[in-house]
């Protein structure tokens, strides 16, 4: 009996110990190179990112007047509702206590490109980390030079109302193992500047495939639904498929994609809708060569069909 519950308690200890490891936060920056980063960086490219980023849409103080692009207030507090509970956008202007305006450029590079926070804990991927992870460096730290030039706002969101066992920030380790890829967007030398300028824009900035992908029961994306739709967050719209697929987007050519990008009208005469409403604003305000960046590169996107959509209320199930 001794031999077998000391043999219980090496394994649970054991167990335990590659538990811990497998979910240890691992920052995206080193301490050898933290001392660079900290340099001033470029506001007027920062706000290109911060566009490109769609920041506000998620971000902005709920209550500010819509279209108001002057006077950001970045006070967070939308909500995001899934199937694992609801999570809050936090603040993120230059407040020095409820904002992130004690944060150095390692900690805000540590936090968009790895997910790990100042204090060394997961954030949650409802944050879209896992795409801001393959932009370059240099960008984000000339966003965070941006965000400080904006109206520090008083106030932090709320709490995030997540239940068991998806509360327990350590076991996001593990799901990071699973479905986090760090490995930078690369340009494509056998293409044109302004497809590789697109690809970037879309599969890094712009974080287009998180909310254009179809994901599994654990919330990560399943490549064979990449940019081809499925529910949104909270299940009760459908997000579109922009691929060239004819349930897609195969008929819409690359100056009907970058009009919507700047305007929210789509070719059938009609507009956006949902999220893409504040999507849109943010794409409005980036330059003409950029919306049709990210039109050349959605044009190329191959057709994939996307998950199979639940029966109407009124309809009858399909045998």
């Amino acid at each position: 009996m001794r031999r077998f519950l000391f043999s219980l308690i090496v394994l649970g200890a054991a167990g335990g110990a590659g538990f811990w490891w497998l979910t240890e936060p691992i920052p995206a920056v080193t301490p050898a190179v933290a001392a660079a980063l900290d340099a001033k960086g470029d506001v007027e490219r920062g706000k290109i990112v911060f566009n490109a980023g769609g920041c506000a849409a998620c971000h902005v103080s709920q209550g500010q007047p819509e279209g108001q692009v002057d006077r950001l207030k970045l006070g967070g507090g939308l909500e995001l509702k899934s199937p694992f509970g609801s999570f809050f956008a936090p603040n993120i202007s230059p407040d020095l206590n409820d904002g992130i305006g004690k944060w150095s450029a390692t900690d805000f590079v540590n936090a968009m490109q790895s997910g790990v926070s100042p204090s060394g804990s997961h954030y949650f991927p409802a944050f879209p980390y896992t795409t801001y992870a393959r932009a370059k460096v240099s960008d984000i730290v000339d966003l965070l030079a941006y965000l400080r030039t904006l109206q520090p706002v008083a106030g932090k969101a709320p709490a995030h109302t997540v239940g068991f066992p998806f509360n327990i920030r350590r076991s996001l380790g593990v799901w990071k193992r699973l479905y986090f890829d760090p490995s930078p967007v690369v340009d494509d030398p056998a293409r044109p500047e302004k497809w590789n300028r697109g690809q970037y824009l879309v599969l890094a900035l712009g974080h287009c495939a998180e909310c254009h992908s179809g994901r599994d029961v654990f919330g990560g994306i399943q490549e064979r639904y990449l940019f081809a739709g499925g529910p949104e967050l909270e299940g009760k719209e459908w997000v579109p498929n922009i691929t060239q697929h004819k349930d897609g987007i195969a008929d819409w050519s690359e100056k009907d994609i970058s009009y919507m990008l700047k305007t929210g009208e789509t070719p059938d005469n009609d507009s956006v809708g949902s999220s893409m409403v504040a999507v849109v604003r943010n794409t409005a305000e980036l330059s003409d060569a950029d919306r049709d960046a990210i039109a050349a590169y959605i044009k190329s996107l191959p057709p994939r069909e996307g998950p199979p959509k639940p029966p109407k209320q009124d309809e009858p199930k399909k045998e």
